[in-house]
């Protein structure tokens, strides 16, 4: 009996969702391409892996939910990305600009690795000399 209603729950949750999925696009094939494009180019702000488009959180299902609307509305491609950007700031870029203010978001990561290979090297000259002054 619990196996039934559970597997008629979770057929209940799926058709939610694919029902939600449907009604949230927009109608004109066109608007909905750019819609979908910018969700592509714009970084959920809870998994910061995913775009837009990708990820399942409740905020990017707003977030998709306002692009369509300011697509709706009338507003071009720059002025929604731009609303987001003023909005969450260049985080919110899957490819932020090269700007003072990115740096970090563009070269962080390198920088973590160098230093983290300057500390392995550094402890691996540090246990080669331990090692040598021992066999003396």
């Amino acid at each position: 009996m619990k196996r039934a209603f559970i597997l008629v729950l979770s057929v209940g949750f799926s058709l939610n969702a694919a029902f939600a999925a449907s009604f949230e696009k927009l109608a004109d094939p066109r608007q909905e391409s750019r819609a979908v494009a910018l969700q592509k180019e714009l970084r959920c702000l809870v998994c910061q892996g995913q775009s837009l488009d990708e990820s399942n959180a409740p905020l990017a299902a707003d977030l998709r939910h306002l692009i369509r609307v300011r697509i709706a509305a009338g507003d071009t491609d720059g002025q929604v990305e731009h609303y987001l950007v003023a909005r969450y700031g260049d985080f919110i870029l899957m490819k932020p600009p090269l700007e003072p203010q990115t740096y970090f978001l563009w070269f962080g990561p390198f920088a973590v690795l160098l230093i983290g290979g300057g500390i392995v090297a550094l402890l691996t000259i540090r246990a080669g000399k331990r090692l040598e002054s021992d066999d003396i």
